[in-house]
């Protein structure tokens, strides 16, 4: 018998359930607590609720999506649909009917509450000598007795004012240059690409010119657009990566290129069209920093860029197949140039993208980011870098040796909610911070976006929509501390709190985190006993690679530990601790570092020395397959236990009793 209840799953937020047959997709959104637009009501008016209807088998869900399963169109649809939109899945979510197994991704634009992407630009020194330099130069006029070209006397007053010689000009900045000529009245700026070729002439002398530095991550993507005469970050933008409809994490991406015939080339497309949005928002918010108007894409005229090497590979439409076996060769480890109209990015069509370099694996030119701005090349300490990102990566080493590896399994979705049964990620609404009484077992938390706690407020005010990555650290860690669960991960049945209950349609023990009046979702926002698990699974498969990765270079624990990445910016170092996610440390010798990746990116557009550093740290670094070592599956069985089954924490004494701390 047909099910009357088909599965919807909605991405980017990884919210899924069973819907009533023939529920609005708008009438699935809400009862599953994902937030869609609908500023006219669901009357198919305004056509702010377009959402992309995937088709296809997803085997990581188990289920087949099909654009039929959406119900028929209504000609309203048309009104705010194209064509050739209508071709792609796209259909307004309160037209659209849920009549069998669907995925469904909502666009960035259709989301009210927009995620809460903290990328934000650390203040670094950095040496400011970019690969594009901007010369400003009078040219002679061309005369019957001297009638030299207007390109070979361009490149005499280069000579002749900057000393700049063996110069090429690109195509596009040659068919400009006579016209640039009469509108600066022969004088011009020019700007030039590694000192070898003329990207750009403008009339007149201009003063600045601009470069963009983007972090493409599994999950987020991060631009900075960077005055390059001065170093200084005009304006930062940031997103969720549209890749992210195509699966979580790399695995399910390479998955999809290898299961649909033209699988790289639509995750090609979402990842630049997303690069094209992050660039027409930096440029929209240059106005508020430089005024006049801002500046335009075109006169953005170099581009860096770093990422994981899947990311590396489906962003040149590189077949990333070879990633996803053994040995894990990606297609090149040296840093690339190539030009951004080859990419279709919407920038100057002479600006060059140079790309980090690979390391080897699944460590790419992110990782060589963060080593490039953190240094730790060059440091006399030994330093532990964890990256908790979609795809955990880790980084170990002094100035003698360095070794790099990613964690044993995705660990992003688990931490980020996606795996979470009311998890989600960190946008207005989502639980933030946890905190439970030890003697009472209250519980107070506080959402994104309020800036007071459940104890400040009424219970209508709270709003909360789910539970993020932050939030479910704390509240794991807050667990254990209070004794509601043990050291295995176990909710302690007998515990005296009216807030863990039985389950008795998904057959365990869930704890409440905020109730039914507290939410805007209509229903108890819980954390399961399988929620548990996944967050024991994610912590323990980090806390492997960091003790194996010790273990190689004969050490007990590293002098120092930076937490990489957005998350680390919002982690409690003492709950993350709690849980065993990393070796036992001093707490005040444990730092978040921010988006590293995305400031070693800023400091390869801004220092073309760094380009040549770039790629020696990519040739240095020791890259370490966790998951073939011999005790791997032993030690991650071990470090499921919280925050580890054997491995003493001594600081944390007077957080956790002496036994929980193995001494």
């Amino acid at each position: 018998m047909e099910n009357d209840e088909p599965e919807v799953i909605f991405q980017p937020s990884g919210r899924r359930g069973r819907v009533a047959r023939g529920a609005t997709v708008m009438e699935a959104s809400r009862s599953l607590g994902v937030g869609i637009e609908a500023l006219c009501g669901g009357h198919q008016i305004c056509g702010k609720c377009r959402v992309l209807v995937e088709s296809g088998r997803f085997d990581k869900y188990g289920i087949e999506s099909a654009r039929e399963n959406a119900g028929p169109w209504h000609e309203a649809e048309g009104e705010h649909i194209s064509p050739e939109e209508k071709a792609a899945g796209y259909r307004l979510a309160c037209a659209a009917r849920v009549t069998g197994d669907l995925v469904i991704y909502v666009p960035e634009e259709s989301r009210p509450g927009r995620q809460v992407v903290s990328k934000e630009a650390r203040p670094i020194d950095i040496d400011c000598d970019p690969a594009v330099q901007i010369y400003p130069v009078t040219v002679g006029e061309a005369s019957l007795s001297e009638p030299t070209a207007d390109l070979e006397r361009v490149l005499l007053a280069l000579e002749g004012t900057h000393g700049v010689t063996g110069l090429t000009i690109d195509i596009h900045a040659l068919r400009g240059l006579q016209q640039c000529l009469r509108q600066g009245q022969r004088t011009l700026t020019v700007s030039v690409w590694m000192d070898r070729e003329i990207v750009r002439v403008q009339p007149g002398v201009v003063p600045a010119h601009y470069g963009l530095a983007v972090d493409v991550g599994t999950t987020t993507l991060a631009g900075y657009l960077c005055d390059l005469k001065t170093g200084a970050v005009v304006a930062t933008a940031s997103s969720m990566n549209p890749q992210i409809q195509f699966g979580e994490d790399v695995i399910s991406r390479i998955d999809y290129h290898l299961n649909h015939s033209d699988g790289l080339a639509r995750l090609n497309e979402a990842v630049i069209g997303g690069l094209n949005r992050i660039i027409e928002k930096a440029v929209a918010q240059s106005e508020a920093v430089l005024g006049s108007g801002g500046i335009r894409c075109e006169d953005i005229v170099d581009v860096s860029i770093c990422g994981n090497t899947t990311m590396h590979h489906l962003l040149l439409g590189l077949d990333p197949e070879p990633l996803g076996a053994i040995p894990f060769a990606p297609a090149n480890q040296a840093g690339l140039c190539t030009r951004a109209r080859e990419m279709g990015l919407r920038v100057h069509p002479t600006a060059r993208v140079y790309l980090l370099p690979n390391e080897s694996g699944f460590v790419g030119g992110d990782n060589v980011g963060v080593m490039l701005v953190e240094e730790p090349h060059n440091s006399p300490d030994t330093v532990l870098i964890v990256d908790i990102g979609t795809n955990g990566e880790l980084v170990l080493g002094n100035h003698d040796r360095r070794i790099c590896s990613t964690c044993s399994c995705a660990t992003g979705p688990a931490l980020e909610g996606a795996q979470i049964e009311f998890g989600m990620r960190a946008a207005p609404g989502a639980i933030e911070r946890v905190q439970v009484a030890a003697d009472s077992l209250a519980v107070d938390y506080k959402v994104v976006g309020r800036d007071k706690w459940r104890s400040q407020s009424n219970p209508e005010e709270m709003m909360a929509k789910g539970i993020c990555g932050s939030g479910i650290v704390d509240a794991v860690a807050a667990f254990l501390k209070a004794g509601i669960v043990d050291r295995t991960g176990a909710f302690v049945p007998d515990i005296q709190t009216g807030r863990l209950r039985q389950n008795e349609e998904a057959g365990m023990l869930e704890f409440v985190v905020a109730r039914s009046e507290e939410t805007a979702i209509g229903r108890d926002v819980t954390i399961s006993q399988a929620d548990i698990r996944q967050v024991q699974l994610a912590k323990a498969a980090i806390y492997t690679g960091c003790k194996l990765m010790l273990q190689r270079t004969n050490l007990e624990r590293p002098d120092r530990i930076q937490i990489a990445g957005a998350f680390g910016n919002h982690l409690d170092p003492l709950a993350a601790m709690v849980l065993g996610m990393f070796p036992d440390c001093p707490l005040d010798r444990v730092s978040a570092i921010g988006n590293a990746a995305g400031d070693g990116c800023r400091i390869a557009l801004l220092d073309r020395k760094k380009r040549v550093e770039a790629d020696r740290i990519a040739r240095s670094v020791e890259y370490v397959e966790l998951t073939l070592m011999e005790d791997f599956q032993e030690q991650l069985i071990e470090a499921i236990h919280m925050p580890h089954m054997s491995d003493p924490f001594p600081h944390l004494a007077g957080i956790l009793p002496a036994d929980a701390r193995n001494e």
